[in-house]
């Protein structure tokens, strides 16, 4: 199962982009995300770990399998009760800014009843990360 939410955001792409990256400032600007601890040193790369706390669930360890820096693009994974989460953060110019699309696909045996249960859920935490986000880049892009 997929979901998908997208976000024109009034702010530069390479803003956007290195908001992204530093995962470990989300928790600063999105009530879906308690706190994130790296698990390694050095810029986000292919390999690079993260320990993620989020509200109503025990921690989770994901890792970058993907990282297109001049695309804008990274993708992590993490694995638990059977079941692989693989999350896409993708950020493009826009003419007016830039659209960050965050993407979470669930695979595995349970995949289907775990995501019809949880959908709703799920919709709703994306939609409130791109929210957080947009909110975080155009607060700092109107005070530069």
């Amino acid at each position: 199962m997929r979901w998908t939410d997208s976000i024109l955001i009034d702010a530069p792409t390479d803003l956007v982009w290195l908001l992204t990256t530093d995962i470990t400032g989300w928790h600063a600007y999105t009530p879906t995300v308690q706190w994130v601890e790296r698990l390694d040193e050095g810029p986000l790369q292919v390999g690079s770990r993260a320990r993620i706390k989020q509200p109503g669930q025990r921690s989770a360890v994901w890792t970058v399998t993907r990282l297109d820096d001049p695309c804008h693009e990274f993708r992590w994974e993490t694995h638990r009760h059977g079941l692989t989460m693989i999350g896409s953060h993708r950020v493009t110019a826009e003419d007016a800014g830039c659209r960050n699309t965050l993407e979470l696909e669930m695979i595995g045996p349970l995949a289907r009843p775990f995501g019809l249960l949880v959908s709703p859920l799920l919709r709703r935490a994306l939609r409130t990360e791109n929210a957080g986000l947009k909110t975080e880049a155009q607060r700092l892009t109107s005070n530069a």
